[in-house]
C-alpha cells in the first residue's frame, strides 16, 4: 500500500466547473482504511449523489507513489450492503488540473497500491455523429490517440522497457455490465453501446476542420481524459471501462453554435441524475459473487509479465522499485 497520510478537512469553497464536492464540509473522515478496496470510480459527475442512495463516506486517504500524488485524495464509501469503493477526481478536488496535467500515472498507481482492480470512469464527451445527442451516454470500445505524446503514458520506462498490449482499450466484462443497465436512464437518453472515443490534446477544443476530420475516421465522441488512463490501467493489470456522457455536438454542426464551456457544464448538470442511478445500479451488480473474478480482474493477472524486454543486467533500480510498487513480485 502507498504512503497514507492526515488530510485538512476539505474546503467549503464552492467547486469549479465538472466537478462537486464529495461530502459536506463538516463531516470528519479518518485518514486510513485497511481493507482491500477493489472497485473506484474516476470522474465527479453525479457521484456526491450516491449518499442518497445509502452510499457513506468513510475514509480520505492521501497516497504518495513514486509518480507522485494522486490528482487528489482518494474517498472510500461504503455501499448500502457494505462493499467499499473508492473515487478519485480526475481533474482535482476543484477542477484545478487541465486535461494534460492529470497525474495519471500516480492516480492508477494509487488506486491500485490499495486494492482497486477495477475502474469505472466517467467523462464528458462531445458528440461527432447526429444520432448521439447532448445528454446521451455513450460506452465506447475504441480509441484514437491525439494527445500527441505529451502526457507521460508508461509506467515502463527510465531503466525498463515494457510493451503491453492494447487492441481492446476497454474490459469487455465490464462494459457488458454497465450494458445491461441502460434503462436506468431517464429524460429520454440513450445509451449507445460501441463505438471509438477520439482522446485529444486540450484545453482548447478542435476547430472545425479537425471536427470534420474525425468524423471522417469514424470517430463517435471526442473528450481529452480517455487517454492514457486507459494506457496505464491496462498496464497496471486492472478492468477499466468508460462510460461517456455526450454534452454537445464538438463544431462540426454548422447550423448551431461551437461548443463552450456554459454549454457542457449546462448538459452535464442535466446528466446528473441519470449519472447516479446508472452507476449505482453497476456498483450494485458487481458487488454479487457472480462477479468476483471479473472485480478482481482475474483475467488479467500475470497479462503484464511479460511485457518487460530489459535484460537483467539492464534493469535500472529506480524502475525496478517503481514497477515493484505497481506490480508487487513482478520479478519474482
Amino acid at each position: 500500500m502507498g504512503i497514507i497520510t492526515p488530510h485538512a478537512p476539505p474546503s467549503t469553497q464552492k467547486p469549479h466547473c465538472l466537478h462537486s464536492l464529495l461530502f459536506p464540509p463538516t463531516m470528519s473522515l479518518t485518514a486510513n482504511f485497511s481493507d482491500p478496496v477493489r472497485i473506484a470510480v474516476i470522474g465527479g459527475t453525479g457521484i456526491e449523489a450516491l449518499t442518497h442512495n445509502g452510499f457513506t463516506h468513510v475514509a480520505l486517504l492521501n497516497i504518495t507513489t513514486p509518480w507522485g500524488s494522486p490528482s487528489s485524495p482518494i474517498n472510500i464509501l461504503r455501499t448500502p450492503s457494505g462493499t467499499p469503493i473508492a473515487f478519485l477526481s480526475r481533474h482535482g478536488t476543484h477542477h484545478e488540473l487541465n486535461p494534460s496535467e492529470v497525474p495519471g500515472r500516480a492516480n492508477i498507481s494509487a488506486l491500485r497500491s490499495i486494492g482497486v482492480r477495477s475502474i469505472l470512469a466517467f467523462s464528458a464527451v462531445g458528440s461527432l455523429q447526429a444520432e448521439i445527442r447532448p445528454r446521451d451516454f455513450v460506452l465506447p470500445d475504441q480509441i484514437i490517440d491525439r494527445t500527441k505524446g505529451i502526457r507521460a503514458s508508461t509506467f515502463f520506462e527510465g531503466g525498463i522497457v515494457g510493451h503491453v498490449g492494447f487492441a481492446d482499450p476497454f474490459d469487455a466484462g465490464l462494459r457488458r455490465i454497465i450494458e445491461k443497465f441502460a434503462s436506468s436512464l431517464v429524460q429520454s437518453a440513450k445509451l449507445h453501446v460501441g463505438g471509438t472515443v477520439i482522446c485529444m490534446e486540450g484545453p482548447a477544443f478542435s476547430t472545425r476542420a479537425e471536427s470534420a476530420m474525425y468524423r471522417s475516421w469514424g470517430g463517435s465522441v471526442i473528450n481529452m481524459s480517455a487517454l492514457p488512463e486507459a494506457k496505464l490501467a491496462k498496464e497496471a493489470e486492472i478492468a477499466y471501462a468508460m462510460v461517456c456522457m455526450s454534452t454537445d455536438y464538438d463544431c462540426w454542426k454548422t447550423d448551431e453554435p461551437p461548443v463552450d464551456v456554459a454549454t457542457v457544464i449546462g448538459n452535464m448538470k442535466q446528466n446528473g441524475e441519470n449519472a447516479k442511478n446508472l452507476m449505482a445500479a453497476v456498483l450494485e451488480e458487481l458487488e454479487k459473487e457472480a462477479h468476483q473474478d471479473l472485480v478482481e480482474a482475474r483475467h488479467l493477472e500475470g497479462a503484464s509479465k511479460w511485457a518487460n524486454c530489459t535484460k537483467k543486467e539492464g534493469l535500472g533500480k529506480e524502475a525496478v522499485e517503481r514497477i515493484e510498487f505497481l506490480l508487487p513480485g513482478y520479478f519474482d
